[in-house]
């Protein structure tokens, strides 16, 4: 049987956050062996492959986005024997492995950066961003770090500043250097020897900087949005033109992709963050020799309405000619969907309709450790709290801990049967009664009917290759047509964004043959009016 090299396109991957899903030793830090130990209840899902977040060596200031050493496991998570052995077992329940690769910046415990500051003459001191002080000794521009204050650290071996675009202890490299690039690459490949499937590009806009280190200019107040970026924060208060997508960032992708068709059927998944975001989705992955798939945050913002998905969507569309789209509504960054749009509701129906309407999009989905079982976000309180940046900000951003906390699987197990050790964070009260152990009894439960759709999804050629179109029939209701000329297969889905029942009369609704979902809250249709309910969806093929 030919492999599918093109597997990820319309793939469902299953982002795995390493410290939450299941601790095998019971130092209350889920690792490698717990992710092993869960893989057959991933592969239950019906998903194509799993992204695990950085599971490498780490002084874990930001929880593994700081590696210290590309080529190791950090020994919280295991070692590379435990790592040779979950590639293996993902591999035979066909599940592909995609990792996380942090390349723009490193831990200042990494031995680069360790030389580097030394002084400005040692072999790698142009392997960081290094920038003399203004005469009056401030830093030498106006850049902000996203975790909030300056972008530049002062170190006194040195006598200058460094860049770090997030945090401190996240010194940024200096991509303009080709022996930094090469050296990166290098480190890429030592995973794709190790057998990995593919590569989720963390922060991939932010490789290269301004070399005349230029000002940022300012943004309006009107305009200060963004993920976590609210008037508290001032990295909002800027347009980010000089210290994030570069134009030399592209060649840099460009050798990316031909270090990855050295090993057909290898995958890139590049985050990016820009001030338009999807503009650099479609350049990102433009023609055959830039990234496979590109998301950014535009559906994981507070936006919820069927006008807000509609027009990200048509944008992005509109731009891309051969590239291709990964969605997301969740990840270990943002608030848990049911509570960021769903606003905490109880209604099992909100997950299941959130998922089925990701799933109708054209492109490839990422999909977050929890959203099968309809998550919400956990209230950690603030002497429990972890992560960095929202320290920093609380109250007004509580941080990232919220949808990090560890995910429940038996009800009547020691911390929801992730952990008999103490938790990193406290597993959520509200969330023992969403376990997988009760909710594989339910057959009505969001994790059953999770199951089931991607199963269905599947066997839809239109879902995975179709085209897309999306039609005005109700303003609170989300109407996609997905057609697939290769396979002859239409499909129209229908959503309702809201807890009341809809009534929609349409021309664009006869001669419709239903597709009923037994897992889901399914509409009524009768001579061209479409009764769908609450949260309800509606799945239909036509000629």
């Amino acid at each position: 049987m030919t492999e599918n090299l093109n597997w990820w396109r319309g793939a469902v991957i299953y982002q795995v956050y390493p410290r939450s899903l299941h601790d095998s030793n019971n130092d209350g830090i889920g690792d490698l062996k717990g992710i092993i130990n869960k893989l057959d209840y991933i592969a239950s899902l019906g998903v194509d492959a799993i992204w695990i977040s950085p599971c490498f060596k780490s002084p874990m200031k930001d929880f593994g986005y700081d590696i210290s050493d590309y080529r190791d496991i950090d020994p919280i998570f295991g070692d590379l024997t435990d790592f040779d052995e979950l590639i293996e077992k993902a591999h035979s329940l066909d599940i592909k492995v995609m990792i996380d690769q942090v390349l723009s910046h490193t831990s200042d415990q990494h031995d680069w950066f360790t030389e580097s500051r030394q002084d400005k003459t040692n072999q790698k001191a142009d392997w960081y961003v290094w920038a003399d002080p203004n005469p009056d000794g401030t830093p030498p521009n106006n850049w902000q770090a996203i975790f909030g204050g300056p972008a530049w650290q002062w170190d006194s071996r040195r006598c200058q500043y460094y860049l770090h675009n997030f945090l401190a202890s996240q010194p940024d490299l200096n991509f303009h250097n080709s022996d930094v690039q090469k050296a990166v690459l290098d480190n890429v490949e030592f995973w794709l020897k190790r057998g990995v499937d593919g590569l989720r590009l963390d922060a991939i806009t932010f490789c290269f900087h301004d070399q005349e280190l230029r000002d940022n200019p300012a943004k309006p107040e009107e305009l200060r949005a963004g993920r976590g970026f609210s008037e508290d924060n001032p990295y909002a208060y800027q347009y980010h033109y000089f210290n994030n997508e570069r134009p030399e960032n592209i060649g840099f992708i460009e050798q990316i992709r031909a270090l990855l068709d050295r090993y057909p059927g290898t995958v890139s998944l590049g985050e990016i963050s820009s001030e338009d975001s999807l503009k650099t989705m479609a350049e990102y992955s433009k023609g055959d020799n830039r990234l496979h798939m590109t998301y950014s945050f535009e559906l994981l913002t507070d936006d919820y309405s069927t006008d807000y998905v509609k027009n990200t969507v048509s944008t992005l569309e509109s731009a891309l000619t051969d590239g291709w789209p990964c969605w997301a509504v969740g990840n270990h960054d943002v608030a848990r969907v049911v509570t960021r749009w769903g606003e905490n509701t109880q209604n099992p129906d909100f997950p299941k309709m959130v998922t089925a309407m990701l799933g109708s999009l054209r492109g490839s989905l990422c999909v977050y450790q929890g959203e099968e079982l309809g998550l919400t976000e956990a209230l950690v309180p603030y002497d429990k709290l972890q992560d960095p940046y929202g320290i920093e900000f609380w109250p007004t951003f509580k941080g990232r801990d919220g949808c990090r906390t560890p995910i429940p699987w038996d009800d009547q197990a020691k911390n929801a049967g992730f952990s008999d050790g103490t938790p990193w964070l406290p597993v959520d009260e509200a969330h023992v009664t969403k376990s997988v152990n009760l909710q594989e009894k339910d057959e009505n439960s969001v994790l059953n009917a999770y199951r089931a759709f991607m199963k269905w999804r599947k066997q839809q050629p239109a879902l995975i290759n179709g085209s897309l179109e999306f039609l005005d029939l109700d303003p609170n209701c989300l109407v996609i047509k997905r057609v697939d000329p290769a396979s002859g297969q239409n499909i129209l889905a229908a959503f309702n964004f809201t807890d009341k029942v809809l009534n929609i009369q349409s021309d664009a609704l006869k001669d419709l043959t239903q597709i009923k979902l037994n897992s889901h809250n399914n509409a009524k249709i009768e001579q061209g009016e479409l009764t769908i309910p609450a949260f309800g969806v509606f799945f239909s093929t036509f000629q």
